[in-house]
C-alpha cells in the first residue's frame, strides 16, 4: 500500500490562508476601520487604516484593570456602561460615516475579537453589515513581518541609488516608478540634520509601511536610495540592509554649487516658506549640530555654528554654513564610505543619465 501523502495540520492551513488573507488587504489597500483604543493605534498601524475607537485610552484602561481583578464578566459590563447612551450612538455615527465614504472597509481590533465583534454588531442594528479582518491587527502586522522577511530573497533586483550630500537622491527616487522611498515612510532625510517638525512613526508602523509598499511594488527592479541601517531612530529590517549592501550602485552626481543650493531649499527656504518660525528652525539645526560636535572637533564645530547663528541672523547666507558642514563633514565621510563600495559602482553621472540608466535597466529582458 502505498504511503498517504503528508496533511499540513488544520492550524497550519489556518494561519496560512489568515496570512494569504492578511497580504491581500494589504495589497489591494483595503480601508481599515481599526476600533482599537488611541494609544494601540499609535503604536502600530497599517497604512490606509483609520482610528475611530470604540474605547478610548482611559476607558480601555478602566475596563483592563477590571478585568484583571473582578474577570471577564465584569470588565464587559463596564465596558457597555462606559459605552452607551449618547457616547455609544456618536462612536456608532462615526463608524458610519466612514463607512459610508469607504464601502469595501473592514473593521478589525487587535485579534479580531470582541471590540470589533461588537462594533460589527452595534452597526448591524443600524443596517449596516462590514466584515471584520480575521485575527486583526495581531493578523496584519504577522503578514507585515513575513513579507519584510522574504522579501529579499523573492528574485527581484535590487539596485541602490548612492550620492554625495545635496546630490537629489530622493528627488530622483521619487521621479522612478520602481523604487520605494525609505526616507518618506521613516519621516526622516537620513542625516544628522534630516529631522521632521512632524516625528517619526512607531518602528511597527515604519515595518508595516514599508511592507505594504513591497507588496504593491510589482517591478522586477526595486530601487534604493543607499541608507545606513538606521534612518532616524528606526532600523530598516536587518536582511534589507544586508542586501542593500550587496546590491549593486548606481552613483549621482552634482555640483558643490548645485548641492548647496538644493540643501538651502529643501533645509531652510521650504520649511519657513510652510511657516516655521526661523528662531524653531536655528535651533532645530543648533542641536543637530551639537549631537555632533565631538565628530567635528571644536574650531570646525565652532565656525559651523557661527556661520549658521549669522544666517539665521541675517548677517550672513545660508550658502556659508552648508558648504562649511559639506566640505569639512559630509564629503570627507563620504569619500570614506564610497572606497568602500568602489567595486559595486556599475553607473555614474548626472540625474537625467541616472534617471535614463535606471529607466533602461527596468525594461524587460
Amino acid at each position: 500500500m502505498p504511503p498517504l501523502p503528508n496533511k499540513r495540520p488544520s492550524g497550519q492551513l489556518r494561519e496560512s490562508h489568515a496570512r494569504n488573507a492578511a497580504q491581500q488587504l494589504l495589497l489591494r489597500g483595503t480601508p481599515l476601520l481599526d476600533v482599537r483604543a488611541p494609544l494601540e493605534f499609535a503604536q502600530g498601524a497599517v497604512p490606509n487604516s483609520t482610528n475611530l475607537p470604540i474605547l478610548n485610552d482611559q476607558e480601555r484602561a478602566q475596563v483592563g484593570t477590571t478585568y484583571k481583578h473582578s474577570g471577564s464578566a465584569a470588565a464587559a459590563a463596564l465596558g457597555h456602561k462606559l459605552v452607551s447612551g449618547t457616547v455609544k450612538a456618536e462612536r456608532i455615527d462615526a463608524w458610519l460615516q466612514f463607512l459610508t465614504a469607504h464601502p469595501s472597509a473592514r473593521i478589525l481590533c487587535w485579534r479580531g475579537g470582541q471590540r470589533s465583534a461588537l462594533a460589527q454588531q452595534w452597526l448591524g442594528t443600524q443596517g449596516c453589515d462590514v466584515e471584520r479582518v480575521p485575527g486583526g491587527y495581531k493578523a496584519l502586522r504577522r503578514a507585515c513581518l513575513e513579507t519584510l522577511d522574504t522579501a529579499p530573497g523573492e528574485g527581484k533586483r535590487w539596485w541602490v541609488v548612492a550620492g554625495r550630500t545635496g546630490v537629489q537622491k530622493t528627488v530622483l527616487i521619487e521621479r522612478l516608478n520602481n523604487s520605494i522611498n525609505l526616507e518618506k515612510l521613516a519621516r526622516h532625510r537620513g542625516s544628522a540634520f534630516g529631522a521632521h517638525v512632524e516625528p517619526q512613526p512607531y518602528p511597527a508602523s515604519f515595518e508595516n509601511s514599508l511592507a505594504c509598499a513591497y507588496l504593491q511594488h510589482q517591478q522586477d527592479v526595486l530601487v534604493l536610495e543607499d541608507e545606513s541601517r538606521t534612518i532616524g531612530r528606526l532600523a530598516l529590517p536587518a536582511s534589507w540592509h544586508v542586501c542593500m549592501q550587496q546590491a549593486p550602485l548606481v552613483l549621482l552626481e552634482a555640483s558643490p554649487q548645485e548641492r548647496v543650493q538644493h540643501i538651502v531649499e529643501e533645509y531652510v527656504s521650504e520649511p519657513l516658506a510652510a511657516g516655521e518660525p526661523a528662531h524653531a528652525l536655528e535651533q532645530r539645526y543648533a542641536d543637530s549640530l551639537q549631537r555632533i560636535s565631538r565628530r567635528l572637533g571644536g574650531v570646525l564645530y565652532a565656525e559651523i555654528n557661527s556661520l549658521l547663528n549669522a544666517a539665521f541672523n541675517g548677517q550672513g547666507s545660508h550658502e556659508a554654513w552648508v558648504a562649511c558642514l559639506l566640505e569639512g563633514y559630509y564629503d570627507p565621510m563620504y569619500d570614506y564610505q564610497l572606497s568602500r563600495k568602489e567595486e559595486r559602482i556599475r553607473f555614474r553621472g548626472s540625474m537625467r543619465a541616472v534617471e535614463d540608466y535606471l529607466a533602461e535597466l527596468a525594461q524587460p529582458q
